[in-house]
């Protein structure tokens, strides 16, 4: 494990001195392949093309001519007419569910831990994160905050510097302390780099109004300075009484010289990054009807907080019936979708299935389309998804809009169909009717 954090740092280091080469990447990117979140992604360029391009027709006969072929698989075929039997079924009863803008999400069709009975309406059990560094777990962003110190305080011993610098950076609430203790800690090793004769710089005093705001408190900075060679001790001072001192040996490291590794380490670290887990579901329409309420998970605001905002609102509107500007109604809608920190994004597809996953609120809709695409069965060939508004979001032309942009938040059904320049095609084809994956269908729970 230790040897992964050498890596990263080395990766860092890489990234800084090609960071004109595109846009800039996490210390764990290595090995986390997508990042929600909140996050510093990259921002994906918007194409506009007239219709396809020669790539995409390529990739789209290919996949056509999958689709020609039957799949050999007996026991999904089964399945698959039970399933597509059921939901014609619901189909033939559904009546207002269609009507709705807002999605009715629900719980993870797998146990992601063992968790406390969910309320049957609520649209997910909570919001779930992964962290492939450290293990395969989803978990709630709160219990990898937990693991991800216990796995950082396993590799002090082998990897102190390092280790301290990324504990600093992870274990940490507050940025602005973080970066306040980060600055001070460099001037201290700066110091000793560049004057190593001058003994001043070699002690800390620990009763320095300075280092018990900016240091002290700190979760890894005390690590931090062990590493970089200070020891603590007791030292008389002028007055003849005995004070905590941090003392500076430079036998207890390679060589002076070596603290401008950790001065860079200090100044490029960045926290280890989770990964938002899509937490995939596979619905039929009666399941999404039932599944309404999202979990205080969900939400930037607490559940005491946006009730009080409620209320605060209803209240705003009862006094003032005054006509307002559409850039006025706009402010507020946008105001209103930042109470959300995540969104609930349903795919309907023409055969009544719904697929669903999770997304941060400041994600791209490429994101949401790749995310379609990795499920589908036959997964090149083109296709648009229409919101209930009836506007077509188009990956060329709304790649870079964010989930807020697009008035996806906090939930939606997004409505699935085939690129044009391909329908006739695709009606052409015994397997039509096939939009996931089999292994993506098998996760539709029983009712």
């Amino acid at each position: 494990m230790a040897d992964k954090i050498k890596n990263f740092f080395k990766k860092k280091k890489i990234d800084a001195k090609f960071k004109l080469a595109g846009p800039g990447h996490k210390l764990s990117e290595s090995t986390i392949s997508n990042q929600s979140s909140n996050h510093s992604r990259k921002d994906v360029q918007a194409v506009t093309r007239s219709g396809l391009s020669e790539e995409s027709k390529v990739a789209a006969e290919a996949a056509l001519a999958r689709l020609q072929q039957t799949r050999d698989n007996p026991t999904f075929n089964t399945s698959l007419a039970a399933i597509k039997a059921q939901v014609k079924k619901e189909l033939e009863n559904e009546t207002a569910c269609n009507s709705k803008s807002v999605a009715e999400p629900r719980e993870p069709s797998y146990k992601v831990e063992t968790e406390s009975e969910v309320p049957k309406n609520f649209a997910a059990s909570g919001v779930y994160f992964k962290c492939p560094l450290i293990s395969n777990d989803i978990l709630p962003r709160d219990k990898w905050k937990k693991n991800i110190k216990t796995f950082l305080y396993e590799q002090l011993e082998d990897e102190r510097g390092l280790t301290a610098c990324l504990i600093i950076q992870s274990c940490n609430n507050n940025r602005e302390k973080v970066d306040t203790c980060v600055e001070t800690l460099c001037k201290y090793l700066e110091n000793i780099v560049t004057y190593p004769e001058e003994e001043k710089y070699q002690r800390i005093r620990m009763s320095n109004r300075a280092f018990c705001e900016r240091v002290q408190p700190i979760e890894g900075a005390m690590d931090l300075l062990i590493a970089a060679g200070f020891s603590q001790q007791k030292v008389t001072n002028a007055d003849g009484v005995e004070e905590d001192f941090l003392v500076f040996n430079k036998e207890n490291v390679p060589s002076v010289e070596s603290l401008t590794t950790l001065i860079d380490a200090l100044r490029t670290a960045d926290p280890i990054q989770l990964e938002l887990d899509r937490n995939l579901q596979v619905l039929l329409p009666s399941q999404a009807a039932n599944k309404v309420q999202l979990p205080p998970s969900f939400y930037a605001l607490s559940p005491e907080e946006l009730k009080r905002e409620q209320q605060l609102r209803a209240e705003v509107i009862e006094k003032s019936q005054m006509l307002r500007t559409k850039a006025m109604r706009e402010k507020d809608e946008i105001r209103e979708m930042r109470k959300y920190k995540f969104a609930i994004i349903r795919i309907r597809f023409p055969d009544g299935i719904l697929l669903q996953g999770t997304f941060s609120i400041y994600e791209r809709y490429q994101d949401i389309h790749e995310f379609v695409q990795e499920n589908l069965e036959h997964s090149g060939l083109p296709f648009v998804l229409n919101t209930p508004t009836g506007h077509k979001l188009i990956e060329e032309e709304d790649a870079n809009k964010t989930l807020i942009d697009l008035r996806l938040v906090p939930a939606t059904v997004l409505t699935f169909a085939w690129h044009n320049s391909i329908i006739e095609d695709i009606n052409k084809s015994p397997n039509r009717d096939v939009y996931l994956k089999p292994e993506v269908m098998v996760l539709v729970q029983e009712i």
